[in-house]
């Protein structure tokens, strides 16, 4: 109980000394002061809280602050009881400004109590700023792949110092999350190892509690030096016998230079001789002696095949290596012949009746295939009016006299639904066309379908829409020909193009009427798979319908875009199938006769000998940097001017007229017109852009808008062909309403190539040119043309010149002297494997000269061979 006291009253003791005790120690501080910056004219709050105290004030760069710009506050603090007092006051940003001289300005607190003073730590005030101008900034960089690169950025001086981070593309660079990113202490950006993916706009961002700036884009272009792939293995030799050679190819894609990297040094190609060991035929050796007579009456010699033996490939030899023979001997046995001369008389009288049915079964068909071909071809002297007969061997190609085979009058029999005209009348001819091209056909024009007139071209793509194969064709009826035709043949057209399909006589089988559509593709409609050095060289032409029966392979003329030298180039031509794959059907150079395609190259056109109707399209692959394809530079401006503002538009597309023809469309709707013929460019693989710019133009009337020195067109751009037609736009300014001649030099040449340029000096205030000038070649012709007025060579004396040159004549003067004077000799195995070689050299004849063929020229090359029977016939303009 005592000790319990004890303990009670010394508790209290403690409890009412503590005051005192704490009363007596120095005033701490739990709150001090911390620096802070100003920020615009936003005053900042400066705050003191101390224990024990009995006053407190602050102080400023050594000077008291007023006590009115005080706010004191006191409490007790609850844990240890004792009293605590709160000061606070605001700093503005005049108040900082005053202060000259001194770099800082700073505030601390002084609290009293009845033991002594406590200062509190200094709190500095800073007026807070970001410049705007980057003291370094990062600049533009080409750098190769897996090159280190570094960006530097020095940031505008602020208050407090700006923080620094990157951007790429308007997305913030996180090293953090890509480490191929290190932003070093300075604020430099490094790429580690630059990747393509790293190509874009770098921007340096720097930011503080002020505002946040950024610097001017710097670009990283990332560029791919190319690189060789291995070797392709040696091709087979290109001989089947003796001397030949073996090539072997390499492309630039390893990797493929991109964003202007350097192209590949050296040949792509690589060529070397071999010697091809030829094929030996077997040949019989001579007969044996023949043997004795033997039991059965018989005797037998031999040969064999070792004179010389087949080997690598030879054939053997044809026929029986051994021979019997009956004999009479008396080693044979007598036997009664009666029989045997009854049985032989029986079988003659067999052979005889068979012989005579044969005889009246050939003269049967004879003569129906005779009224059949008098049925189908009309009347043979509508075949043969108008041609004089000559009997001598004409003097030039102009004479208008030769020998004709005398009209058959008797035939009146017609049953071809159509109306067979005179060939040069163009006014007359069986015109098909179907619709308006760049200018419409007068409104009384129709086409004959099947035997019905039909006023609405239209008719034919909407029923044809329905089917299968026609579905992926486009639905422009202004690049689409169409007819009917039966086994007389006939011509389709699309104008302007260049494109044609020549059915020959003979092609479509007798007694059938094929409904045929011939169409040109657009570039954007219908994309081929091209792959490494390859690029189209030709427009993409459908004709069909496809999987019709041909008896004859038809000719689909298209033109091409490239220097036409087989060296530089692997051409091939490209045939789209039922599935819409595009497969390689020929490689032109190395045609094999048994194939169902070959190919006539000229300078710009190809003509393709097709057995198969169906979606074609000529690819070329490059060789070596020396293939070049030919652009067409086409310049048109403005029809009319009455701003300051004056555009020149400069087309580099493929030159060919479909191209063409399409953009003097697109001209016409704009309102252009040309300014200048046409020039034709050579671009060659070498990885090099097409550039264009525009000199010496008169500085005091004139100035150009563009920025730059020049423009440039990429280089796959054109190759690949991903655009139909590339163009550049210049945009000039005349400093007065009233300059209206406008003199200049445009021009247009590859890096390190060949260039084109043009002198313009005409007023844009008159329109000197339309659209559809002399530049373009307006074929008036009809589109489709059926049966005789097709073709220049009547069906009948067509008949006669086959008949007469397809039989081999042993001085040479048949077909093969036709086809060298015709300069078709390269053709010759190709026109040999079919059943009327003459047939196909005067399809081709007609295909090249439809529009400029002079068939007394054909008579007088008939008749320099010596073949006056041929009945050759040469027409003069009244006649026809």
């Amino acid at each position: 109980c005592y000790k319990t006291c004890f303990f009670f009253f010394l508790s209290l003791a403690l409890f009412f000394s503590l005051p005192a005790a704490f009363s007596d120690r120095l005033p701490h501080f739990l709150v001090e002061p911390e620096d802070k910056y100003i920020v615009k004219n936003k005053p900042v709050t400066l705050t003191c809280r101390s224990t024990p105290a009995t006053q407190i004030y602050f102080k400023c760069n050594g000077e008291w602050v007023h006590q009115d710009d005080h706010y004191i506050e006191h409490s007790v603090d609850p844990a240890t009881g004792l009293p605590v007092m709160w000061v606070t006051i605001d700093i503005t940003r005049q108040q900082v400004e005053k202060i000259f001289g001194l770099d800082e300005y700073w505030c601390q607190c002084v609290a009293w109590s009845t033991t002594g003073t406590q200062k509190s730590q200094k709190a500095y005030i800073r007026i807070a700023y970001l410049r705007k101008n980057f003291e370094e900034e990062p600049q533009s960089k080409e750098v190769a792949l897996d090159q280190e690169v570094s960006l530097r950025c020095h940031p505008p001086e602020g208050v407090p110092p700006a923080e620094v981070e990157w951007q790429r593309n308007e997305d913030l660079v996180d090293p953090a999350s890509d480490p191929n990113f290190v932003i070093m202490p300075d604020h430099n950006l490094v790429i580690k190892a630059a990747r393509l993916a790293d190509t874009g706009n770098y921007t340096c961002v720097a930011k503080n509690i002020v505002a946040r700036r950024k610097s001017n884009s710097a670009t990283v272009l990332v560029f791919v030096n190319g690189g060789w792939s291995t070797w392709t293995t040696w091709s087979s030799c290109s001989a089947v016998c003796g001397r030949g050679w073996q090539k072997r190819s390499r492309s630039c894609t390893n990797p493929t230079p991109l964003n202007g990297g350097t192209s590949c040094d050296g040949q792509n190609v690589q060529k070397s001789a071999c010697v091809a060991t030829c094929p030996v035929d077997g040949g019989w050796s001579e007969w044996s002696k023949w043997s004795a007579c033997g039991a059965d009456c018989s005797m037998w010699r031999s040969r064999e095949c070792t004179q010389p033996s087949p080997g690598t490939g030879g054939k053997d030899c044809q026929g029986l290596d051994l021979q019997s023979l009956n004999c009479t001997s008396e080693q044979c046995p007598q036997t009664v012949r009666g029989a045997e001369d009854v049985a032989l008389y029986v079988g003659m009288v067999a052979v005889a009746l068979c012989l005579t049915l044969l005889l009246i079964v050939v003269v049967l068909v004879y003569r129906r295939k005779k009224e059949g071909l008098d049925a189908d071809v009309a009347d043979s002297s509508i075949l043969t009016t108008g041609f004089q007969p000559m009997g001598i061997k004409p003097s030039k190609p102009g004479n208008s006299h030769l020998l004709t085979i005398q009209p058959d009058l008797t035939t009146t029999t017609t049953s071809y639904q159509g109306t067979l005209r005179s060939r040069h009348d163009a006014t007359a001819k069986f015109s098909m066309t179907n619709g308006p091209l760049l200018d419409p056909l007068p409104n009384g024009s129709h086409t004959l379908h099947n035997g019905k007139l039909n006023p609405d071209p239209a008719e034919f793509v909407s029923r044809f829409s329905t089917q299968s194969y026609f579905k992926t064709l486009p639905r422009d009826v202004a690049n689409t020909s169409y007819g009917t035709f039966n086994f007389l043949g006939g011509r389709l057209t699309i104008p302007n193009t260049g494109i044609s399909l020549l059915i020959p006589p003979e092609a479509i089988p007798r007694g059938k009427i094929y409904e045929i559509y011939l169409t040109v593709q657009r570039k954007e409609d219908l994309r081929l798979p091209l792959a490494g050095c390859q690029t189209l060289l030709s427009p993409v032409v459908s004709c069909g319908p496809p999987g019709v029966v041909l008896s004859r392979p038809v000719i689909l003329s298209m033109d091409h875009c490239f220097d036409a030298c087989l060296d530089n180039w692997a051409v091939r031509l490209k045939k789209q199938n039922y599935e819409g794959t595009w497969e390689d059907v020929l490689l032109m150079g190395e045609e094999l006769v048994s194939e169902p395609f070959y190919c006539q190259l000229e300078a710009e056109t190809c003509r393709l000998f097709s057995e198969q109707l169906g979606t074609f399209a000529v690819v070329g692959e490059s060789l070596h940097m020396g293939a070049a394809k030919r652009l067409r530079l086409v310049l048109f401006s403005d029809a009319y001017c009455s701003t300051l503002e004056y555009n020149i538009r400069v087309y580099c597309m493929d030159d060919t007229q479909d191209v063409f023809k399409e953009v003097m469309q697109m001209e016409r709707q704009l309102g252009g017109r040309l300014i200048d013929e046409p020039h034709v460019l050579l671009f060659k693989d070498s990885y090099h852009n097409l550039r264009l710019s525009i000199h010496d133009m008169p500085q005091a009337h004139w100035r150009s808008k563009l920025l730059a020195g020049y423009q440039e067109i990429p280089f796959y751009h054109i190759w690949n062909g991903s655009q139909r037609y590339l163009h550049c736009t210049f945009t000039l300014e005349r400093l007065s309403l009233s300059t209206c001649e406008l003199t200049c030099q445009l021009c247009v040449w590859q890096v390190e190539g060949e260039g084109q340029s043009f002198s313009l000096d005409f007023n844009i205030a008159k329109d000197t040119r339309a659209v559809d000038s002399e530049f373009l070649v307006m074929d008036s012709n009809a589109t489709a043309l059926a049966g005789p007025s097709a073709f220049q060579i009547p069906y009948l004396i067509r008949q006669k010149i086959c008949s007469s040159l397809d039989a081999p004549c042993p001085n040479g003067a048949d077909w093969r002297m036709l086809a060298q004077r015709l300069k078709l000799e390269r053709h010759m195995s190709f026109f040999a494997s079919k059943a009327s070689p003459t047939s196909g050299i005067l399809d081709l004849w007609e295909a090249q000269h439809f529009h400029s063929g002079n068939i007394n020229q054909l008579a007088a090359v008939m008749a320099d061979i010596g073949k006056q029977e041929a009945m050759i016939f040469l027409v003069s303009d009244g006649d026809c």
